[in-house]
């Protein structure tokens, strides 16, 4: 059995404002507006619907004209995706109807966070017609407690 050091009210303190600044990031990051391409990469932001159940996580992304099997899904972290595909053809931006800037797109590339706790190892991918589906199974009570007992253990 081992011993865990308890904290002081100070350490809760500074620990749980410490998620609240980092929860805070992660909100104004959603929420501000910004544009969905990268000039420099020549990479654009693909569409995505994330569906959390009371088992998996369904992510849904849109990825037309990507090559198939330049298509890369990988994890980071704990909680989050990097997704990045090669597109078939260039697409210029005034095909998109942005007449105020010029350039091409030529990838898709993009992060997703995962709102729950996921097991990573699990993910199952499957791409079709241009539609990328990712299954993430959810993480058990037990999988939770087993995580916990063992980061205690460990310090």
């Amino acid at each position: 059995m081992s011993i865990r050091k308890r904290q002081s009210i100070s350490e809760m303190i500074d620990e749980y404002f410490e998620d609240m600044e980092k929860w805070a990031e992660r909100v104004r990051e959603t929420l501000t507006e910004k544009p969905c391409w990268d000039l420099k990469t020549c990479a654009i932001e693909p569409l995505r619907e994330i569906t959390v159940t009371a088992t998996e996580v369904m992510i849904t992304v849109d990825l037309p004209y990507a090559r198939k099997e330049t298509v890369q899904v990988k994890p980071i972290g704990s909680a989050s995706l990097e997704i990045f595909a090669e597109m078939k053809r260039k697409i210029r931006l005034t095909e998109l109807g942005v007449t105020h800037r010029k350039g091409v797109i030529q990838r898709f590339h993009g992060w997703i966070h995962i709102p729950v706790m996921v097991n990573m190892d699990k993910m199952k991918i499957q791409h079709k017609r241009g539609i990328l589906e990712i299954k993430l199974p959810r993480k058990t009570l037990a999988d939770n407690l087993r995580q916990k007992r063992h980061r205690s253990l460990s310090t």
